[in-house]
């Protein structure tokens, strides 16, 4: 049996991630800050499917919980064959407008978290000719609107970067490209949602269903709905400065900052 980590795993897609990979018949390593519920996680995982699921707390806006998920992911003893680098938050409110101690602990997370974690298993994977990580981004990457966005776009650049660095190691890289997900994620960060249209939003499970198809298939990049898809495609006709002008006045809207 093969074993996956999977970090900010007790919701949203984390959560879809486990359930649909310890249904798939995968070990598992749930990686979050809550320890009660990552074992009730664990123990319901389990008891349904039979697998074995590991604990590990641990917070990604710090140096010592980077460093404890880095660390089992090159365990070569225990070996991780598939990383989801899912944790992440966004902060309510414009630039200057957020502390910069938000900002800076939002690029902890979403960048130098899954650079580090990133290079900690792929170097192990690489040793042994195989494996897959999937770093979550989000459509925002391809909107000039923010720092979340901002943070997303060096997730998927630095994850096709790193995917033709290492291709035909046997090892691949994927970055998924969500839009709105019915998760924790709007209610953690304080924002409403009452204003999103009920089209624009999408399934966890099925966002998850996707975007393991698309890395079967060796994509490097995966936006997991045809209603998506058509957005950013119209988004590329788009000129950069009416896009970053709509982008804004959508941001203030619906998204983060």
């Amino acid at each position: 049996m093969t074993t996956a980590l999977i970090t900010g795993s007790t919701a949203g897609i984390g959560a879809a991630f486990a359930r649909r990979l310890a249904a798939d018949g995968h070990n598992l390593v749930l990686v979050a800050r809550d320890t009660k519920r990552l074992r009730e996680q664990a123990t319901e995982l389990h008891d349904r499917h039979g697998i074995e699921a590991e604990v590990l707390t641990a917070d990604l806006a710090e140096d010592k919980g980077i460093e404890s998920v880095a660390d089992r992911l090159g365990d070569r003893k225990n070996p991780v064959d598939l990383l989801v680098n899912n944790a992440g938050f966004g902060n309510k409110g414009r630039y200057l407008d957020v502390s910069m101690a938000d900002e800076l602990r939002m690029l902890k997370v979403h960048c130098e978290a899954v650079l580090r974690l990133t290079s900690a298993a792929t170097e192990a994977m690489r040793e042994r000719g195989r494996g897959g990580v999937v770093n979550v981004a989000s459509v925002a990457a391809f909107v000039p609107r923010g720092t979340y966005g901002a943070s997303k776009a060096w997730v998927v650049q630095f994850t096709q970067g790193a995917a033709r660095d290492l291709a035909g190691s046997g090892v691949r890289l994927m970055a998924l490209c969500p839009g709105f997900v019915r998760t924790e994620f709007h209610e953690r960060a304080g924002m409403g949602t009452d204003n999103i249209p009920a089209w624009m939003w999408l399934d966890a499970d099925k966002l998850v269903a996707a975007a393991l198809h698309d890395l079967a298939r060796g994509k490097t990049l995966s936006i997991p709905d045809p209603r998506y898809k058509a957005l950013m495609g119209a988004a590329k006709l788009v000129p950069r400065g009416m896009l970053g002008a709509v982008s804004s006045r959508t941001g203030r809207k619906y998204g983060p900052q």
